[in-house]
């Protein structure tokens, strides 16, 4: 393992614990209102009628099913990613159900992604969880680089990391293979663009 991947499996344990412990800690009525609904000048990066994708939040991640739903009512498609092994690259499909998540089954991660029936989409805007992030865009992600390999095939992808306010570090290593963001947003503020 090289120093950089060290440093950053240091970070993502410290990160994990702390957004865990946020998370788990905020009172029921404020955690239904973060995330809300994207800022307005979040929606100013938002083309018209373009593909969203967005994630399913493991415990302790931002969560994005508000803007999900948020996004569907507005008209435009919205995807998730789905991933069939660790190797394989990860790919976004059509999520037509929102409210119910019909549409949703069991994946390797033990999360739940879309059917491989369902429409195989590319988004234009991609909502993405993070570990850590700076001030200045740079992010940590879960390791795995699968959303690092998905925006490098797709770099014209606006990239939107969302993340609780304890994630900032002042410092992350960044290496040739960490994908830029366009923008961060917090509960309290939004970074970028970059």
């Amino acid at each position: 393992m090289t120093d950089i991947a060290q440093q950053k499996a240091v970070l993502r344990k410290r990160l994990r614990k702390a957004r865990r412990e946020h998370a788990a800690a905020l009172p029921k009525e404020v955690s239904a209102l973060v995330f809300n609904r994207p800022p307005a000048p979040l929606l100013d990066l938002v083309p018209e009628g373009a593909t969203i994708g967005l994630y399913r939040a493991d415990p302790g991640e931002a969560p994005a099913f508000s803007y999900t739903r948020f996004f569907h009512e507005r008209g435009h498609p919205v995807a998730l990613p789905r991933i069939t092994t660790l190797k394989e690259p990860m790919v976004f499909h059509a999520h037509t159900d929102p409210y119910e998540e019909s549409d949703l089954v069991g994946g390797p991660l033990g999360l739940r992604q879309p059917s491989g029936d369902l429409p195989e989409v590319v988004p234009d805007v991609l909502f993405m969880p993070l570990v850590g992030f700076t001030v200045g865009g740079d992010r940590l992600g879960q390791g795995g680089g699968f959303y690092d390999r998905w925006l490098e095939a797709h770099p014209d992808t606006i990239a939107i990391g969302m993340a609780w306010d304890i994630q900032e570090v002042d410092d992350l290593p960044v290496e040739d293979h960490d994908m830029p963001l366009t923008a961060i947003v917090t509960p309290t503020r939004i970074l970028g663009p970059f």
